[in-house]
This record gives C-alpha cells, structure tokens and sequence, in this order.
C-alpha cells in the first residue's frame, strides 16, 4: 500500500529515516523544516504488510528524492511523479535511482554521479590555533564573493536569498578566515537538521591557497557539528578532494546520483 504521510506519520518516518541519517539528511531536514503541509513539499511511502515503511518519495517543488530499504513498487512511484507537470529533477543513492532509469516517460535529464561520504567521530580532528569566525547575515555578501572566485562554482542567482533563508532558520552555517577585511577562506553546512549536516563550499581564494586555511576551518566546523551529536556527509568528485577529507574521517558510504 502506498499513500501520502501526515503529521501524525513523522515519528514513524523519522524512524524509518534514520537509520541512514547521512542518505537520508535532506528528507529529514526539508521535513523538519517544511512540514506536511506545504503546497510545495509531499512525501509517500510504500507500506509492508506489517504495517511498517519499506519506501518513501518526498516531492520539493519539482525535484523528487526516493529512498527504500530493498524492493519497491517503482512503478506506482513513477504514477505519482508523472501526476505533475514536468520538468522532473531527480535524485538520491545511486542504486535507488538507477531503478528509474527505463521509464522514458520522466524524461530525466543530464546524470551525475558523485561520491557520498560521512564522518562520525572527531578521532583524526586537530585544535588550531588559527583565528576562524562564524559568519552572521552581515557575511552573506562576503561569502557570495568568496564563492564567485571559485571556478568550478556555479552562483545562483537566488544564492543570497537563500542563503540567508538557511541560516535564518538553522539549517546552515558558515566558518571563516579573512585578512584586512577580505575573506580567505569558508566552509559552510546546509541542509542541517536534528541529526545530520552536509558540508558545501569548502573554497578558498587563489592567492590564499596552500596555506591549510580550509582545512583549519573544516576541523574547527566538522567539531562543532559533531559535538552536537549530528553525522556529517559530503558529496566529492574530486579525488584530491576525497584523500582531504578521508584525513579528516570521513568514510565512503555510497553513490549519489542526479539528474538535472
């Protein structure tokens, strides 16, 4: 049986969720945060016999996430998405998604794939003696540049209203070095919730790099995140980039697929 989930339903979601809180961290935060209610967000889940959850899709706006356990009806899943009007974004663990590939009939766009790690502990984090700040809503703007710097970044053009709209409401922090006013250095989190946080933005500026900068900001931020009882997790391409942040403890889980 599969059918839409009230209110009344989040324990049991909740519970169902996380068990994988890193796969599942932005479920759990756009539920936390957006509720049941919304005219934007719906989840469903998949029911055994026993009355107990064996799948769910949550809808934000037009993008889609499933998440399963092990077999699902993929086509009644499939039914509700195309229910709405297109275009459909897509994504989640790989080999949850990768069941949605034949239907022709979600016209999912360009695919990637990226690595998703996690980290539990702060076993391999260091203390610095580097001064590292906490950004506040005067940062925004500060940030943004920071991030425009980066190549390989691409800026939204909503990017500052939603950036302070995340941390506003907690589900997103930034960390900082700077020199004579200019910001150096940041990472950030997102999508943050009771249990889990992703790590986004880790950049620095050109002329700054090589000077462990980021990575000084990462140890203090991933501390205090952990210190607070949540698991982090991170998407990465970059095999560089992986045997950074392996240093620092994170572990592989999985792939992450969308499709944009």
């Amino acid at each position: 049986m599969i059918r839409k989930l009230t209110k009344n339903d989040h324990a049991m979601v909740l519970s169902f969720l996380s068990e994988e809180p890193s796969i599942n961290l932005f479920i759990i935060g756009d539920l936390e945060v957006f509720g049941y209610d919304s005219d934007f967000q719906e989840i469903w889940a998949e029911f055994d016999q026993q009355g107990e959850i064996k799948a769910v899709l949550l809808k934000f706006y037009q993008s889609f996430i499933p998440y399963a356990k092990g077999e699902f009806n993929v086509n009644e899943f499939v039914s509700i998405i195309t229910s709405y009007s297109q275009p459909f974004f897509m994504s989640g663990k790989s080999d949850i998604v990768e069941k949605f590939e034949a239907f022709q009939e979600l016209k999912l766009g360009k695919k990637q794939e990226t690595f998703f790690a996690e980290c539990k502990s702060t076993e391999k984090l260091e203390e610095t003696n580097m001064e590292i700040k906490k950004a506040t809503l005067d940062d925004i703007e500060k940030i943004l540049l920071i991030r425009k710097s980066i190549e390989e970044f691409q800026i939204r053009d909503d990017a500052a209203e939603m950036l302070r709209s995340s941390m506003e409401t907690n589900t997103a922090r930034s960390y900082y070095t700077e020199e004579d006013g200019q910001m150096t250095a940041c990472v950030s989190t997102t999508a943050e919730n009771s249990i889990s946080a992703m790590i986004v933005g880790v950049c620095t500026r050109k002329e700054y790099r090589r000077k462990g900068l980021a990575t000084a900001i990462m140890q203090k931020l991933f501390k205090d995140v952990l210190n607070e009882g949540k698991v982090l997790c991170l998407f990465y391409d970059n095999p560089e980039a992986g045997r950074i942040y392996k240093r620092l403890g994170f572990k592989d889980i999985g792939m992450w697929t969308m499709y944009r």
